[in-house]
């Protein structure tokens, strides 16, 4: 059974909540039994080894947990001999004995049900005569790692957290991120770095300060053991959300990990890995999302901590705080000297443009291109997220940048890079194939340039696209066809984005039209600008102002000066108008021929008519 066919065959545990539970409440009771039905099975095989050694090492008088956890060979264990088919083989006390079950658990199982508020659950679930049935749907469930995969887990838990929030009218996207985006950015996140990550026991950390149900970190982990069974991946994260946190947690408890590295709390207000830098991060925070809440406490880090916090270049404006993520990985990277980090964020198109020279957004662009950290930005496709149609793009960033990328920076446009999904999943209607997601690795792998060439027949039909990088042979044009041709990827110098933003000012004149001369001050007999007339002009970094003045300016406006003390430089990435392509209009005389025939038809449809 796949993922999406297992999910609807646990999501039907909702046609027994129905009457009893609000439709937007279904996932409250069946995200944590879904949870504890694959603990469960996890633990299925070994109950009876623990059961024998607990009553060995009470007999001994000696801290059982230990050697049960060896027993188990999982980072948690369950002390009680019941499990959830055995518990609805006694349904006048399953109440009582399900309370134990969980007490059973290691304590950062129990952890999780706390998190799903699940005693809550089960006392609304006895109350409404509902307990018995959905303990035992769930008890039918094999969710066996040898029948459902790690992976898979993952992808149930995920859709079963995307119908949740589609039936509440939530956010779903604030949960998790489409598989393939994932392997999009664990692939380059890695790519350059395939030969120092096949060493025999190689050990690095990875982190996301999203971390919703664990997605990015599990593909990470799954990617790496592909390439090197014997590296190992410490997870580390922080999730805002509880139900999503548990259920990562849950996830790396079954994975081996230390659940201790996994912290619920808002990241941004309060760090819960204040002190650890990372080898790797990943990341994919909510877009366009209001930091009013935390206003407070960010403002406060970032004007009495400075560079010394994390947000040391700016803040961007409260309407979206995906830039204090990016800042927040920036401070988490590992010295450049240890070996430095390498992380990948979602963003949408706002952190590229918006805000004017001085803005806090600008100096959050400036800091990092002035810094040579970007490598690349990847523009996906629209209609690739849950619970968005909005364009987005992938930012990788390192402060130990290969020779071939100093001092510049890839834009890869892949938003044509996609397939028609069989079935829409909310706002998702596209994804990426492994072969779209293999051609965006091998652009970034070589920090190549190359162009998208579509080829075209005599009727203007699409045979085939093809990427050509630079000194590749181009295809050529079939008979009565053509070729069109758009750049894909570009590879540009950080200074390309900078720019000066220059007040230039016209002097203010009487009413006889003669130029008034400042009284006082550093105005003194000099001419006084007139406000009205004020105007500014964006000049790139690598062009003289002068020259520029003097060209632009000046043959539009004699009297016209530079106040070079406003004079602010600024950073923007205009993405789109990078790779936008001119398509001449069709010429005249061809739009006059085909108005032409098509009134011809018409008068010839008229004069049938009239016969």
């Amino acid at each position: 059974m796949n993922p999406q066919a297992l999910s609807s065959f646990i999501w039907s545990v909702a046609d027994l909540l129905r009457g009893n539970f609000k439709q937007s409440e279904y996932g409250k009771v069946i995200l944590p039994f879904t949870v504890l039905r694959r603990l469960d099975c996890v633990l299925e095989e070994t109950k009876g080894a623990v059961l024998a050694e607990l009553a060995t090492r009470e007999a001994e008088g000696i801290n059982p947990e230990p050697f049960l956890l060896r027993v188990v060979g999982q980072g948690f264990c369950n002390t009680s001999p019941m499990d959830l088919p055995k518990l609805v083989g006694d349904q006048d006390n399953l109440r009582e004995n399900l309370g134990k079950y969980i007490q059973g658990f290691s304590p950062s199982v129990r952890d999780i049900f706390e998190r799903f508020n699940f005693e809550t659950v089960v006392d609304r679930l006895a109350k409404s005569d509902l307990l018995y049935l959905v303990t035992e749907k769930f008890a039918l469930i094999d969710l066996h790692p040898r029948v459902v995969s790690n992976a898979e887990m993952g992808m149930v838990f995920e859709e079963l957290i995307r119908k949740f929030a589609e039936i509440s009218n939530e956010t779903a996207g604030e949960h998790f991120t489409p598989r393939e985006v994932i392997r999009l950015m664990v692939n380059l996140l890695f790519v350059e770095d395939d030969e120092v990550l096949a060493k025999p026991g190689v050990v690095r950390t990875i982190y996301d300060p999203t971390a919703g149900t664990g997605g990015m970190l599990s593909v990470a982990g799954e990617h790496l053991a592909e390439l090197n069974p014997e590296a190992r991946l410490t997870m580390f994260g922080q999730e805002l959300n509880d139900e999503s946190y548990a259920i990562c947690k849950a996830d790396m408890l079954i994975k081996g990990q230390d659940v201790g590295n996994i912290i619920a709390g808002n990241t941004l207000s309060s760090d819960g890995h204040p002190t650890r830098k990372f080898d790797y991060m990943l990341s994919n925070p909510p877009f366009g999302v209001e930091w009013k809440n935390v206003e407070r406490v960010i403002r406060a880090e970032h004007e009495q901590q400075g560079y010394n916090g994390r947000f040391g270049p700016g803040l961007p404006r409260v309407s979206d705080g995906s830039l204090l993520f990016l800042m927040h990985l920036l401070s988490k990277m590992r010295p450049a000297n240890e070996g430095g980090s390498r992380f990948g964020i979602v963003l949408n198109g706002s952190p590229l443009f918006t805000g004017g020279a001085g803005s806090g957004e600008s100096e959050i662009r400036r800091y990092v291109l002035e810094n040579d950290l970007v490598e690349a930005i990847i523009g996906l496709p629209t209609d690739m997220f849950y619970n968005t149609g909005i364009s987005t793009y992938v930012w990788i960033l390192s402060n130990r940048k290969p020779t071939d990328r100093t001092g510049v920076v890839q834009l890869i446009d892949a938003s044509s890079f996609w397939q028609k999904m069989r079935k829409s999943l909310g706002s998702k209607r596209k994804e990426m194939s492994e072969a779209h997601i293999d051609e965006v690795t091998r652009l970034f792998g070589g920090c190549m340039e190359a162009e998208l060439f579509t080829v075209l027949d005599a009727e203007g039909k699409e045979i085939e696209r093809q990427v050509v990088a630079a000194g590749e042979p181009e295809p050529v044009a079939p008979m009565g066809g053509k070729v069109k041709r758009a750049p894909l990827s570009r590879v540009l110098k950080n200074e390309e984005f900078g720019y000066r933003t220059l007040t230039v000012e016209r002097p203010l004149r009487d009413e006889t039209g003669e130029i008034v001369l400042g009284q006082k001050g550093k105005l003194k007999g000099k001419p006084q600008p007139d406000s009205a007339l004020r105007d500014t002009e964006n000049v790139l970094l690598s062009e003289d102002v002068e020259t520029y003045f003097a060209r632009e300016v000046l043959p539009h406006a004699a009297d016209a000066w530079i106040d070079h003390e406003k004079t602010k430089v600024g950073y923007e990435i205009p993405f789109n108008r990078l790779f936008y392509v001119f398509e001449p209009p069709r010429p005249l005389a061809a739009i006059d021929a085909d108005l032409k025939a098509v009134t011809d038809r018409i008068l010839a449809m008229i004069g049938g008519l009239s016969v």
